[in-house]
């Protein structure tokens, strides 16, 4: 992920956290910001102490922006993310965290397709 696409100051996380909207679920709170002005969406990351060592945090800090890097195609562009991991991370793998982060996606409606959604592929035979 590109340092232009990343969210640094405080200054930025505080509007997010003041003028955002919050979803969560048992792993993630992730808080969208539409910003009209901005081309393509940036990504703010905050894990705490508590979920584990640096090595852990900075592990669980990769498996979100390549998920984000993945996603990339099916996100509203014109957001801020500011993303807050959950102790329950700790324990996942990079799939469960993306599968995780495409639910709380989903429940902040900035996911663009409804490719990650339950719906099953109709077959020809079904469609007439």
């Amino acid at each position: 992920m590109k340092k232009e696409f990343r969210v640094k100051k405080n200054k930025e996380f505080q509007e997010a956290f003041k003028r955002g909207k919050s979803f969560a679920n048992r792993q993630f709170v992730v808080y969208s910001l539409q910003k009209d002005e901005q081309s393509h969406f940036r990504i703010g990351l905050s894990v705490s102490k508590k979920i584990g060592n640096a090595v852990m945090r900075n592990q669980i800090k990769r498996y979100i922006r390549q998920a984000f890097h993945e996603l990339d195609a099916d996100l509203k562009q014109n957001y801020d993310f500011i993303i807050i991991a959950r102790k329950p991370t700790a324990d996942m793998d990079f799939f469960e965290i993306k599968k995780s982060l495409i639910h709380v996606l989903k429940l902040s409606k900035v996911l663009n397709k409804p490719k990650y959604g339950n719906n099953k592929p109709r077959l020809d035979s079904e469609s007439s």
